[in-house]
C-alpha cells in the first residue's frame, strides 16, 4: 500500500512563495512518476505539474513559477511556488502513478493523497 501525506500549504499573500513537500510510503518510491493537482471551490480537479524521472512537465499556468522536484533517497516530492497569484489558491494534492513516462490526467494516478490547502490573497 502507497500512502502520500502532502505538507506545507497555508496563506501567503500575491506575489509570494510557498513549497510543498508529499513524503510518500513504500520501497518503489523511484518507480513512480509523481504529480501535483489542485482543485479549486467549484472547479474540476487539474493537472499543475508532474516528474518521473528528472526535469518537470507543467500546466501553462503556472510554467515558470512552479517547479517540481523529486528527492527518491527521501522519498519525497515537492512543490516549489513561486509569484503566486489569487487564482492559485486551491487544494493541492500529490498523486503517484506507476509507470515509466510522464503523466498528466487524473485517472492515470493510482495513488492520492489528502490534500493541503493554499490560499493566495489579493
Amino acid at each position: 500500500q502507497v500512502q502520500l501525506v502532502e505538507s506545507g500549504g497555508g496563506l501567503v499573500q500575491a506575489g509570494g512563495s510557498l513549497r510543498l513537500s508529499c513524503a510518500v510510503s513504500g520501497r518503489t518510491f523511484s518507480s513512480y512518476c509523481m504529480g501535483w493537482f489542485r482543485q479549486a471551490p467549484g472547479k474540476e480537479r487539474e493537472f499543475v505539474a508532474a516528474i518521473r524521472w528528472s526535469g518537470g512537465f507543467y500546466a501553462d499556468s503556472v510554467k515558470g513559477r512552479f517547479a517540481i522536484s523529486r528527492v527518491n533517497a527521501k522519498n519525497t516530492v515537492y512543490l516549489q511556488m513561486n509569484s503566486l497569484k489569487p487564482e492559485d489558491t486551491a487544494v493541492y494534492y500529490c498523486a503517484a502513478a506507476d509507470t515509466t513516462v510522464v503523466v498528466a490526467t487524473t485517472y492515470e494516478y493510482e495513488y492520492w493523497g489528502q490534500g493541503t490547502q493554499v490560499t493566495v490573497s489579493s
